[in-house]
């Protein structure tokens, strides 16, 4: 008789069961209910198929549609294969590469026949059809473990010369699997997957898009066609976020800015922000806010140079980890000779900064510090410059010059708590201030990284420690560790925005740095009368005041509070009789501190109203006759039902109160 696995269960349970096994037996002798909801399995922590036999004793945990990461993984991942052999299917000839599961969904990189264009929209509707179509058929989804050679004869025969070339790069030794699809079709793939297709939901996926990608991430190899799905659990799922989609759309910060006339992007300057009367408005606003903010926690404002010499930043270790994404050039003047090169090979080089920290420690060497100066907290709005791909600039989101709200903490080792401590309170009154929920992250070391591993030891827990006592390490807040994500000197707190609609934006954080202040030589003079190296506590809030303004747009659907509207009240009027009045009142709000202008073109009220919505005005005040003659106003606020008529020294002096700061009210 064969030996019997133990196999034990999360309650601690035990059973012991013969070789060949499989979870999808094990849940059947639990129950039928458990038998028809289990979709995967844990075994020993790693996600496997339901039907693949445990090899020996193991932790078994059976994973149902409850366990939703889960399920959505596996889901998102049986909708890629499902698209693609769609389409080969539809279209065969169709070369496939690989298909992974997203954040929302799935995609899948595939090369059209030749005998036809590469796809586009106008397929989607029919490759959605043939994916119901596999979906329905039920087809069971069977692991196999093949050899490197069978696997590479396989895809050669059959014309998949992708597939091949990356058959051909797998180590020796190394178990390589398929998937079959029913018995017509399988895909090289680690898995895991559902049983079979018809656990998929037909009616809670949707093809979205398609876009050109590389083979291989690489623009000097053959271009494919990306196609781009959202997959869910069921159709309620898909519905809402569809739903998300749609609503986020209207609050595009893009649509939102040119309507509001805000800011614009054009090709002359790729990266960079046309900033307009209306949205700078918008950024001093913040900026103020943010100087009172640092003003009341101690912190000195500095400003630094934009560019420096190269060989700054070889000391601070930035040229060898982030120099593709510097703009570099040389200090030299170039010539300017009709024929003959503008820069010659001899000259020195100099970079736009694409970060804030090395200055910071250059103004700090200046003159000698002693611990009674720490902690020293230096803030710049520091205007950054960094080398993104023109592909992947988005808006205000990700852009190539922006200006950090940044400071740099220089503290002793028995501060960094503390100070931590107080940043967290910092970030979450500021946070509050704007209406939104947050969480916390703890950004651990990454694989590429300075520093010694007693360093980052002691780096790690100081951050931990800071959280826990300042209670926000708790699943109220979202406390996470994320392995590997840290930056190459320092891990880091991470603030994870939440807003109106239920996205979330990495914006705030605070890293604990041993390394920079190692590299360039910063130093304290101690109780004891030697030399000591600072620690250097590196913090935003704002992340970039670029970035948080379209986070702010989309939040509020471009609906800014009071405060940071560019145009805080419009007096409009509805006949010339009341043009004067119009006129005195819009004095009197300008003197009262109030962003007010008027509207006194010969127009229908309505369509002032509607205008002045679309601008997202926060109050019309709108003036006749009656108004001139009583000295009243009759106000309209964006988003509220009806109006109400009131004096106008009452009406200023109520929005005085609605625009002033969070900060500065009572």
């Amino acid at each position: 008789m064969s030996e019997m696995f133990r196999i034990t269960l999360p309650d601690g349970s035990v059973r012991e069961v013969a070789p060949g096994t499989t979870p999808a037996d094990i849940a059947a002798a639990i129950g039928p209910g458990l038998a028809k909801a289990a979709i995967a399995a844990r075994v020993d922590g790693e996600l496997r198929d339901i039907t693949r036999s445990l090899e020996g004793d193991s932790n078994l945990a059976l994973v149902t549609s409850r366990d939703e990461a889960d399920a959505l993984e596996l889901a998102r991942h049986d909708y890629a294969h499902v698209l693609a052999e769609a389409v080969q299917a539809l279209w065969p000839g169709t070369q496939i590469t690989f298909g992974p599961a997203t954040d929302d969904g799935f995609y899948y990189d595939v090369m059209a026949p030749a005998s036809r264009e590469p796809f586009s929209m106008d397929d989607l509707p029919a490759i959605e059809e043939k994916m119901r179509e596999i979906i329905r058929a039920d087809k069971p989804l069977r692991r196999e473990v093949w050899s490197r050679q069978a696997l590479i004869e396989k895809w050669e025969t059959e014309g998949e010369s992708f597939k091949a070339e990356w058959a051909r790069e797998l180590p020796e030794g190394e178990e390589l699997t398929v998937y079959w699809s029913g018995s017509d079709w399988l895909d090289m793939c680690r898995g895991p997957h559902l049983a079979s297709t018809g656990k998929l939901d037909p009616q809670a996926f949707k093809l979205m898009r398609v876009a050109g990608a590389y083979w291989r991430g690489d623009q000097r190899n053959a271009q494919l066609t990306r196609i781009y799905g959202t997959g869910w659990l069921n159709k309620k799922q898909l519905d809402a976020h569809l739903h998300k989609l749609e609503e986020a759309a209207k609050r595009d910060h893009r649509k939102l800015g040119q309507e509001m006339d805000l800011f614009h992007l054009q090709a002359e300057a790729h990266g960079s922000v046309f900033w307009h009367p209306k949205g700078y408005m918008i950024w001093r606003e913040l900026e103020a806010y943010m100087r009172r903010a640092i003003d009341g926690a101690g912190y000195r404002e500095v400003k630094t140079p934009q560019v420096m010499d190269a060989r700054q930043w070889e000391a601070s270790g930035h040229w060898g980890k982030y120099r593709e994404n510097m703009f570099v050039i040389p200090d030299e003047v170039p010539n300017v000779e009709e024929e003959g090169p503008l820069v010659s090979n001899d000259a020195d080089w100099m970079a736009l900064k694409p970060m804030n920290c090395p200055a910071h420690i250059l103004i700090f060497k200046q003159g000698i510090k002693s611990y009674r100066d720490l902690p020293l907290r230096l803030y710049e709005n520091g205007c950054c410059h960094r080398n993104e791909p023109h592909g992947a600039l988005h808006g205000l989101m990700r852009v190539r010059q922006f200006t950090q709200d940044d400071a740099h903490i220089f503290c002793r080792e028995d501060q960094i708590v503390d100070e931590v401590q107080a940043f967290c309170r910092l970030a979450d009154r500021i946070y509050k201030d704007f209406g939104f929920t947050y969480s916390i992250k703890l950004a651990l070391r990454p694989e590429k990284r300075f520093g010694t591993e007693a360093m980052w030891d002691q780096a790690e827990a100081e951050l931990r420690d800071a959280v826990v006592r300042a209670g926000l390490a708790t699943q109220e807040y979202g406390w996470e560790e994320l392995p590997g994500e840290g930056a190459f000197y320092a891990p880091k707190l991470e603030w994870h925005l939440t807003d109106a609609i239920g996205r979330t934006w990495q914006v705030g954080t605070i890293q604990s740095d041993r390394v920079l202040p190692e590299r360039l030589d910063a130093t304290y003079v101690g109780e004891d009368g030697e030399r000591h190296r600072p620690v250097m506590l590196h913090r935003a809030i704002f992340g970039s005041y670029e970035r948080f303004i379209g986070i702010l747009i989309e939040h509020f659907a471009g609906r800014l509070p009071a405060w940071l509207a560019p145009t805080q009240a419009v007096v409009a009027t509805i006949v010339s009789d009341a043009d004067d009045y119009a006129k005195d009142a819009v004095a009197q709000l300008k003197a009262a501190g109030i962003r007010a202008d008027s509207d006194l073109r010969n127009e229908k009220i309505n369509y002032k109203v509607r205008e002045h919505s679309l601008a997202k005005v926060p109050h019309l005040l709108v003036v006749g006759k009656r108004e001139a003659e009583e000295g009243t106003v009759a106000i309209r606020t964006l988003g509220v039902e009806g109006q109400r008529v009131i004096p106008l020294a009452e009406a200023i002096a109520w929005l005085k109160g609605e625009g002033t700061p969070p900060d500065l009210r009572g």
